[in-house]
């Protein structure tokens, strides 16, 4: 396996901290509001990885966190009058929903802020007696960069540019200098005790401390892989690391991988734009699946321009690989091609390759195809095929649905009951035995543009376009 670290510029052969085990660490959404198409590219980028390692025979630690403490959290209880908790819990849901939705595989452990803060704690407490942490006279923790000789190489964005996104305090001992704790003033309504004042986290503790927590460190590294999108590489994963390093003496992460940004016809996704998609929207109109495939289709490390004409022209492809499956419906399965596996998973080993593999897909369902018409009723041929096919869904996540739903999808519900009532009536006369009913009503749904197919594992329909 060879993955694109981020921070060394160059592909570089996977090889664990502990052999055939891999820990990834996957920096998750902060719930004050339903997840956007970058969180849903974000999960599949990582999901993919998550598979392929699974695929390869490893036995992966998968961690993703949420971030539920948070100053949008916080106004968001302002504006809503509704709890930290209520509103957290809620989002938290409606995210795993979408997740489920377009088939993320659930990770390992999913660590929240609020139930993680004596780690926090600890870890600010042992910055601030080796004196890289300090406090200021509003009770604020800041983290001394300038303790950190190698603070900036992770990134290599620490720049005026960029420091202009870091808020700026007077009492601050260098520009650079990050919040670790914030102090609470009288008025504010989400306060936690810890032995150096109330407060509330900031942001970057967090994940330090999680990874501390919840993983052992080997050979001078907390977990093998760290993971989110580009925009976290500074300052959020700058100073992750920074405070890690200092803090317990090992480095965070051995690999770290960063997804691409997502834009909406062109431009870039920000909600300060007015185009920040949410992925339910996107939902209430397309199956999950077709989602998942189209936003898989680009390699996880190149920025995706998302817009509906090219997702119905990713359906066409997903649409080939189901009418394949239709083909072969009628089979139990056996072996996926030994030549077809290894074929997918070298391309998904090559840091995960996507287009390489579906190209190797696209060539599987014509040479199927190619052999159904020269063998129609070969039960071998047609058991590997569906074999492929469920291989396909282990890595990939996709081709999972009974062929014959998946060209449902889009019906109208009242069309979908009026079939299925014709559907029964005409089972029910083939029980008694009353042929000519049944042909009739198969004659009334052929008029509707419906063809019918009677397996051994019930009979199944589709609307003919």
């Amino acid at each position: 396996m060879y993955i694109y670290d981020s921070v060394k510029k160059e592909k570089l052969k996977f090889v664990p901290l502990v052999p055939n085990e891999a820990t990834i660490y996957v920096c998750g959404p902060t719930v004050y509001d339903d997840a956007h198409l970058g969180h849903a590219r974000s999960s599949l980028s990582f999901d993919l990885l998550f598979r392929t390692l699974k695929s390869l025979g490893f036995s992966v630690n998968f961690i993703r966190n949420f971030t539920d403490i948070d100053d949008k959290i916080i106004k968001k209880m302002q504006d809503s009058s509704k709890s930290l908790k209520e509103i957290t819990e809620y989002y938290i849901q409606r995210y795993n929903e979408d997740m489920d939705a377009i088939g993320i595989t659930h990770p390992t452990l999913t660590p929240k802020a609020t139930d993680n803060l004596e780690a926090m704690e600890d870890m600010i407490n042992i910055l601030m007696q080796k004196n890289i942490a300090y406090k200021i006279s509003n009770g604020d923790i800041y983290f001394d960069t300038s303790k950190d000789n190698i603070y900036g190489k992770l990134s290599n964005k620490v720049s005026e540019d960029t420091l202009s996104r870091i808020e700026s305090v007077s009492e601050k001992r260098n520009v650079k200098d990050f919040a670790l704790w914030k102090a609470c003033s009288k008025n504010d309504s989400v306060c936690f005790e810890a032995s150096f004042g109330k407060g509330r986290p900031g942001w970057h503790i967090e994940c330090s401390a999680m990874i501390q927590k919840h993983t052992k460190p080997v050979d001078g590294y907390s977990i093998d892989i760290h993971g989110g999108g580009a925009d976290l590489l500074f300052p959020h994963h700058e100073n992750e690391a920074s405070q890690s390093r200092c803090a317990t003496g090992h480095e965070l992460a051995k690999y770290w991988m960063h997804n691409g940004f997502v834009q909406i016809d062109g431009e870039k996704m920000s909600k300060s734009l007015g185009n920040s998609f949410f992925l339910k929207d996107t939902l209430e109109i397309y199956n999950g699946e077709i989602v998942r495939f189209y936003l898989s289709s680009i390699h996880y490390r190149n920025d995706f321009n998302f817009n509906e004409e090219d997702l119905l022209n990713s359906k066409k492809r997903l649409d080939k690989l189901y009418r394949l499956k239709k083909r072969v419906f009628d089979v139990s399965v056996s072996e996926p091609s030994l030549d077809f596996k290894k074929s997918l998973l070298e391309a998904m080993s090559d840091d995960l390759n996507i287009s390489v593999a579906l190209s190797i897909i696209d060539e599987m369902i014509a040479k199927s195809n190619e052999g159904l018409d020269a063998n129609p009723n070969d039960k071998n041929i047609k058991k590997e095929i569906l074999a492929n096919i469920e291989f396909i869904n282990e890595l990939l996540g996709f081709g999972y649905q009974n062929p014959f739903e998946y060209f449902q999808l889009g019906l109208e519900a009242k069309l979908k009951d009026q079939i299925n009532v014709l559907l029964e009536q005409r089972a029910k006369a083939k029980l008694e035995k009353n042929f000519e009913l049944a042909d009739k009503i198969r004659d009334e749904l052929k008029a509707m543009d419906i063809n019918i197919m009677d397996t051994a594992n019930g009979t199944f329909w589709e609307k003919i376009s």
